[in-house]
């Protein structure tokens, strides 16, 4: 797969952000890790954003779609590819997702400000997805971490999501 042009993909999404065709989005998924630990491969580039939802709370796309159509990006599965990668745009459908956006940390890639989720708020939600591959990337991050996760900040977001017992079992399977 090729390498993701990821300032100019933050480029088209901070657009998006501006014109408010999405809100206030952070960069989550296995590309929160890469932010903080050494660098896999992956697939994708999952962000979060406060997207417009009709009455009934259906997250409604069509503009999205048709902005990002208008400036030459079409969708793909379950993605649009922007600048030829696939971009996940999904909406903050849990309160953990909502903190992770409004928390996240603000970085520069190249010329482009944007936000990404704290390594403590990437470790919880894999936690709370709770895939096989969520805990290797949590292993992953805990082995190769630039710096050490904030205990603290980790405890507290835990506690505040019930996912207290389910690090306790990772760590328990961790060392096992």
């Amino acid at each position: 797969m090729a390498t993701p042009d990821l300032e100019k993909i933050i480029e088209r999404l901070n657009e998006l952000e501006r014109k408010g065709t999405i809100g206030p989005y952070a960069i989550g998924g296995a590309f929160a890790f890469v932010f903080y630990a050494e660098p896999f491969e992956t697939r994708d580039l999952d962000v979060f954003a406060d997207l417009p939802t009709s009455q009934g709370g259906l997250v409604l796309l069509d503009k999205l779609y048709a902005d990002l159509a208008s400036l030459g990006y079409m969708p793909e599965g379950d993605a649009v590819l922007i600048e030829g990668f696939p971009v996940q745009i999904l909406p903050e459908t849990t309160p953990l997702l909502q903190e992770a956006v409004a928390q996240a940390e603000s970085i520069s890639v190249g010329k482009q400000r944007t936000r990404v989720f704290s390594a403590e708020h990437a470790v919880a939600i894999a936690l709370q997805t709770n895939r096989a591959k969520d805990k290797l990337r949590i292993q992953h991050l805990l082995e190769t971490g630039r710096e050490p996760l904030n205990q603290g900040q980790l405890d507290a977001i835990l506690q505040r999501h019930g996912l207290v017992q389910r690090w306790r079992d990772f760590l328990e399977a961790s060392r096992g």
